[in-house]
């Protein structure tokens, strides 16, 4: 991870040494620990639209993951893929993987693809959310906030916990994303 933020910082210092503009951040130069102790790359996704959430386990909106996992098996075929990120940032996550992936499987039935255990905000948030801090001046602000990214690996929006997975607000955003070329 450092290695891949120090890369683009030393490109941006060219870009700015030459006159050029810095090369844009997209989504898919990120890579998460996958909850499988793997790599997670978002270049994965390259052309479909993200709903990345911060999870947690023990957390009044965790009953989230089954409209989640519904959207995911709805729009999947169009181009949605749900990528959930375990936090413990707000106290409500277990500390293992595995636990959180037996959870998350046995309770709700996710199958959409999820992240290890992640910082999302503050000085020790992940590169990702570090970026969305920057670019957006956004943070989650409590478990179940979810980035819209959409298929041009841009922020096309950010959203409180309260947007549920079903409600319309973040539905219409999904769908517009979804609709939108590269």
């Amino acid at each position: 991870m450092a290695d891949l933020t120090r890369r683009a910082a030393l490109l941006a210092a060219a870009a700015l040494a030459t006159g050029a503009a810095a090369p844009e951040q997209l989504a898919w130069g990120f890579t998460f620990t996958s909850i499988e102790d793997g790599t997670l790359p978002l270049e994965q996704f390259r052309g479909r639209v993200l709903l990345v959430t911060n999870t947690a386990s023990f957390c009044g909106f965790t009953y989230q993951y089954k409209g989640l996992e519904a959207l995911h098996a709805e729009l999947s075929p169009k181009g949605l893929t749900v990528v959930g990120v375990p936090s413990q940032d707000f106290d409500q996550e277990s500390n293992s993987n595995a636990k959180v992936k037996q959870f998350c499987e046995a309770t709700f039935g996710v199958q959409f693809p999820m992240a290890g255990l992640t910082h999302v905000r503050g000085p020790e948030a992940h590169p990702f959310y570090a970026w969305v801090h920057r670019t957006q001046d956004w943070e989650p602000s409590w478990n179940f906030n979810k980035v819209l990214i959409g298929r041009d690996g841009r922020i096309a929006g950010v959203f409180s916990s309260w947007s549920a997975p079903d409600g319309t607000k973040l539905r219409t955003a999904v769908q517009q994303a979804l609709a939108a070329t590269v």
